[in-house]
């Protein structure tokens, strides 16, 4: 997945200043408990933080 096409699912879901707010202060177990901008700047894939932001925050898997 590419980072455009994520932050555009992530505004999407959760709105713009939500989804901005959840990527940067939003701790995630499955990552190592980093936020999805640490996780994504360490070289994680979009992808998978994507599926860990909505694994935590109950998305229905439908929209994964």
């Amino acid at each position: 997945m590419r980072l455009t096409e994520f932050h555009e699912m992530l505004h999407d879901e959760f709105g713009t200043a939500r989804g901005d707010a959840l990527l940067a202060d939003h701790t995630l177990p499955a990552l190592g408990s980093r936020t999805g901008a640490q996780a994504i700047e360490a070289g994680v894939d979009p992808r998978e933080v994507w599926r860990a932001l909505c694994a935590d925050l109950d998305v229905p898997r439908s929209r994964w």
